[in-house]
């Protein structure tokens, strides 16, 4: 067992090495924060900026990792239009491998002792009931946040890649990848879809950095103005034959002109050509946000899995 220490980038890729594992025997058990796209865009788009309030701890069992931590301390976060967010809670992102369950109490224990004293959140997967169990027997609630028709909590959905539509472009409108565009219309594609928002050139370089980025694997779609109307990055795991979507999203000034679902398609053209043959994708769960579940089930997605956001209070 590793001491506690400031998260690294050889970390993640064993992290990562725990996502891949674990969703080839349960992939419904792969918190939603800690799967193996998710853990590349989060470490690659913060690290640079909010490292320094970053814990984590791994167990191995062997060589090979059964359980990790991650726990982001309170911070301050700068965005795009200047104005700056304290945050003062923690939150932890963490996953057991289902053979070593037992593992969640020496987790939890570790959270609570790294985030003494402040408010606690974590959001294990609905279908681990053991760790449920656990959260619970050890003083984590319900978010009140995550309830009702605008709760914030996360549904994980999945599609094979067998069968697929050809993707359709309102006229003028083109396909581009990152590795066309270049970083300053990947990262302004990102901005004006999220602003404001604390992503910069320098978190799309951490991005860049991070296995498994492709630059032939992120999407862009360009407005015959030039402008970068929408874009997603995927996540190849090779070991898996999946692939991720995360983020997607279209600028505000062109939506419902059908290019999310044209993007969507193409993106999954090109990991099925990569050698996906199966795909995800995240998105807000509670009813009051449709948007986005309409568009993931309207080009094939159904559900998986989704999270259950737990909350200690302070003390």
């Amino acid at each position: 067992m590793d001491d506690s220490v400031l998260l690294t980038a050889a970390d993640v890729q064993l992290m990562q090495s725990l996502a891949q594992r674990v969703t080839a025997v349960r992939p419904d058990l792969v918190n939603s924060d800690a799967s193996y796209g998710e853990l590349a865009w989060s470490w690659g788009k913060g690290h640079a900026r909010d490292g320094e309030s970053w814990l984590r701890r791994l167990w191995f069992s062997g060589a090979d990792p059964v359980a990790w931590g991650w726990a982001r301390l309170p911070h301050r976060a700068r965005r795009s239009d200047g104005s700056v967010a304290d945050v003062t809670s923690a939150c932890l992102v963490y996953q057991v491998h289902p053979d070593h369950s037992e593992m969640v109490d020496e987790v939890i224990d570790w959270y609570d002792a790294v985030a003494a004293g402040i408010e606690r959140t974590v959001v294990p997967s609905d279908a681990d009931e053991f760790a449920l169990e656990r959260w619970a027997a050890h003083g984590y609630g319900i978010d009140p946040g995550s309830l009702g028709d605008t709760g914030s909590w996360t549904q994980l959905n999945e599609r094979d890649l067998d069968v697929l539509e050809q993707p359709v472009l309102p006229d003028g409108f083109r396909f581009r990848t990152a590795d066309e565009a270049g970083p300053r219309a990947a990262v302004r594609a990102h901005l004006d879809v999220w602003a404001p928002s604390t992503y910069t050139a320098e978190a799309y370089e951490g991005v860049r950095r991070t296995p498994p980025y492709r630059g032939d694997l992120h999407v862009l779609v360009e407005a015959p103005d030039g402008t970068m109307a929408a874009s997603t990055v995927m996540w190849l795991d090779e070991a898996n034959r999946t692939a991720e979507f995360e983020p997607v999203g279209t600028h505000p000034d062109y939506r419902r002109l059908g290019l999310g679902r044209a993007m969507l398609l193409h993106g999954m053209h090109l990991a099925r050509e990569a050698g996906a043959g199966h795909m995800t994708v995240a998105c807000l769960g509670a009813p009051g946000y449709p948007a986005a579940r309409g568009l993931y089930y309207g080009v094939g997605f159904r559900p998986l899995s989704r999270d259950v956001p737990l909350i200690k209070p302070r003390g």
